[in-house]
């Protein structure tokens, strides 16, 4: 199987966040006595689905929740869920949810690094974000594999998130406002919007946002 290497704006991200303050990613970071449960999430960017060889068709994945869960049913969400006894560090906890959730092979995975460990007030828990790199991609193999918690899986093109045609804000009833995107017709906001808006922030490759639409969430 060819393996690619991954495009350069993203080999330069991973060396820049060991130094990044877990401020930049969210203002919400976990409590001194931590979380109800630890958990880890793989933000994973592949060659281009149709154009693997260009490092400009680079995509990432993200999947809709399964719209029976009870707990944010039907929204998008990166693969991952909580660590087990048997993880020894964030990204194998990663790598097994992928892996039970979408079909991803782990041993075609690239683990780049990790971001800081964040808290998601929602649910109580501390959820670290880990980076990694598809060297080894068929897309044939990313499927709605647990249907109990995936309903499919998208590989938008980073190019599509970095169109300031396709930007937008959603505002929820609360006063939260943060950044979106219509991707196949999943509005992609909240927790993994705002990772995958300060990712492409620090990569470099996003441009200025402003000004924008913003949009009343229908909940």
């Amino acid at each position: 199987m060819t393996a690619y290497l991954p495009p350069a704006w993203l080999t330069d991200l991973a060396a820049a966040l060991p130094g990044v303050d877990g401020e930049r990613f969210s203002r919400f970071l976990p409590p001194p006595e931590g979380g109800r449960r630890h958990s880890a999430v793989l933000i994973l960017f592949a060659p281009g689905v149709h154009e693997p060889q260009d490092p400009g068709a680079t995509t990432v994945v993200i999947t809709e929740r399964a719209h029976t869960m009870r707990s944010h049913a039907g929204q998008p969400a990166f693969p991952g869920g909580g660590t087990e006894p048997q993880d020894v560090d964030a990204p194998a906890t990663a790598l097994r949810e992928a892996w039970e959730e979408i079909d991803l092979h782990p041993p075609t995975v690239d683990v780049l690094g990790t971001l800081p460990t964040l808290h998601i007030p929602v649910s109580g828990y501390d959820v670290t974000p880990v980076l990694g790199w598809w060297r080894e991609p068929d897309p044939a193999t990313l499927w709605a594999k647990d249907e109990r918690e995936v309903a499919r899986v998208l590989q938008p093109p980073v190019s599509s998130l970095t169109d300031p045609a396709g930007r937008f804000q959603v505002r929820h009833p609360s006063g939260f406002v943060g950044p979106a995107w219509d991707v196949e017709g999943l509005l992609v906001w909240g927790f993994t919007g705002g990772l995958l808006d300060r990712l492409l922030d620090l990569a470099g490759i996003a441009p200025s946002w402003s000004p924008v639409r913003t949009l009343d969430l229908e909940l």
